[in-house]
């Protein structure tokens, strides 16, 4: 018999090694498949030694059973050998990712013939056993319905790929998982809680799924809701429009589709008659199902961010009661040290270190405050804009996009200022400005700074040569220039920035 050759046991050992070493490095974490084809192959390695042992001991007439045991553990050896380079990586690598069941029924069926065909070989009659095993497999049927039910229920998904690993669902009673394993009995579901639900196959057949994020000839993407409330006072088009504007702007949120835009909508008006808000919400596409609590968390903070720039507050509860000792001194005290706290980080701006104190207080009732949310861009590169941002907390990075590629220049960290050229001369911005973290900023306006610069135009020609010297050191860091040429440039560059200052809050008519 062949199977009782030392070059077939041989040949067989190989193909194991190399197969297992193949699934090991397809599949690293499948090592119950190879650990099972190992046994079959010890066992048929242990079988032939007992085989050429009898041969050699005549004492010892094992010779027909160990030859019967060779011949069995040898198919069903070589089997799971052939399934797993069938089913695990020539398939596979063709595209053709069957279900795991096809693979148990082809070796289920193929035991069932060895044994037999074994069985045969030691002159037991198998009619009989099989026809012993009808009737036991029909009393066993009926008392054991439902777990049949079962496995009926795991052959189908399978077998009509309706449900396949991976997919996240959502059960009857609203729990979500996403498939990990699909068995005869049962479906594996794993939550985003670290949970792991078993749910019977025929419950799932029986039960309407919801299978999230799928959708024909569609990326994998599943739409999310972020709700919110804004009182009657602002209208829902400037609500709508300022939200929008926000969650569509680059850079975008992680995890958010592009395609369809995230958008905003008005849901409802509040049917309380004490109440006095509407209720809307931010609709988008989450692209990875897994982390919808993190992306929902992203979505509030640069809607916050943006509500709090347009000074929209959210709605609060008609019956809600603030009470604060009020009178004033206390709201005179809160004025004077807001008004502290702006001027402060008015003098930390170096062009603007000739201002009065009266100059100082007018600037800073000028300010606004703004604030971003990690992500969010608050400059971006060529956009006019004539204002400055003084930040006072946070940190931003500096991009610059040139010849089709962006690149990162620095970092600044408050507090600070940026945007400087936009507010003196009306220039497009020169890069890109990122927040790090979140970043409260304020806004200072041309139209604040332009009282001053009246009254005193010989303040322009001091900030020209500021920022002339500010530009031509940051162009030295690159073009190494000695410090008498350095000193000729700065006096072309203020000459021209000079100009453009006059031009732009037209001081030269005056």
């Amino acid at each position: 018999m062949i199977f009782t050759s030392w070059v077939t046991a041989a040949v067989i050992s190989v193909s194991f090694l190399v197969t297992a070493a193949s699934l090991r490095a397809i599949e690293p974490g499948n090592n119950k498949r190879a650990r099972r084809v190992a046994f079959f192959c010890l066992s048929y390695l242990l079988a032939v030694a007992c085989f050429y042992i009898s041969k050699s001991v005549p004492q010892i007439d094992i010779e027909a059973s160990s030859q019967g045991i060779a011949f069995l553990m040898g198919w069903l050896t070589s089997l799971e050998i052939f399934s797993i380079i069938l089913f695990k990586i020539i398939l596979p690598k063709l595209g053709h990712n069957l279900p795991s069941i096809v693979t148990e029924l082809f070796l289920g069926v193929s035991v069932v013939v060895l044994i037999g065909v074994t069985l045969s070989h030691f002159g037991v009659d198998t009619t009989s056993i099989a026809a012993t095993s009808a009737v036991v497999t029909a009393i066993l049927a009926i008392g054991l319905q439902a777990t049949l039910g079962n496995v009926i229920g795991g052959v189908a998904l399978q077998l009509d790929r309706s449900i396949r690993i991976g997919d996240w669902i959502q059960l009857e009673n609203g729990k979500q998982g996403r498939v990990q394993e699909i068995r005869w009995r049962h479906t594996v579901l794993e939550t985003r809680d670290w949970d792991t639900i078993i749910v019977p196959n025929s419950s799932l057949l029986a039960a309407n799924i919801t299978i999230l994020g799928k959708r024909a000839g569609e990326p994998l993407q599943h739409r999310m809701w972020v709700y919110f409330s804004v009182d009657f006072r602002y209208s829902p088009s400037y609500v709508i429009d300022t939200v929008e504007k926000a969650i569509q702007a680059p850079p975008s949120i992680l995890g958010i589709s592009e395609n369809p835009k995230p958008n905003c909508v008005c849901m409802d008006f509040s049917k309380e008659h004490h109440e006095s808000y509407a209720l809307y919400a931010v609709r988008y596409w989450l692209t990875n199902i897994q982390d919808d609590d993190p992306t929902n968390s992203l979505v509030r903070r640069r809607l916050f961010a943006a509500l709090q720039r347009a000074k929209i507050p959210l709605a609060i509860p008609a019956a809600q009661i603030f009470v604060e000792k009020d009178n004033e001194q206390n709201r005179e005290r809160k004025a004077h040290s807001e008004l502290d706290k702006r001027v402060g980080a008015l003098k930390r701006i170096e062009f603007l270190s000739a201002l009065s104190k009266d100059e100082f207080k007018h600037l800073a009732e000028g300010l606004q405050p703004v604030l971003f949310s990690k992500g969010e861009n608050i400059m971006v590169q060529n956009d006019q804009a004539h204002w400055l941002y003084i930040m006072t907390e946070g940190k931003v990075g500096v991009w610059v996009t040139a010849a089709n590629q962006t690149q990162k220049v620095t970092d600044l960290s408050a507090p600070t200022f940026f945007g400087e050229m936009g507010l003196m001369t009306g220039a497009p911005r020169s890069a890109t400005i990122t927040a790090m973290t979140d970043v409260r900023c304020y806004r200072l306006y041309k139209d604040v700074f332009h009282k001053i610069l009246h009254d005193r135009p010989a303040m322009a020609e001091e900030i020209s040569a500021i920022l002339a010297t500010r530009e031509v050191e940051t162009q030295n860091v690159k073009s190494l220039l000695d410090q008498a040429t350095q000193k000729k440039r700065i006096d072309e560059v203020s000459g021209h920035m000079l100009d453009k200052i006059s031009d732009f809050f037209g001081l030269a008519a005056k």
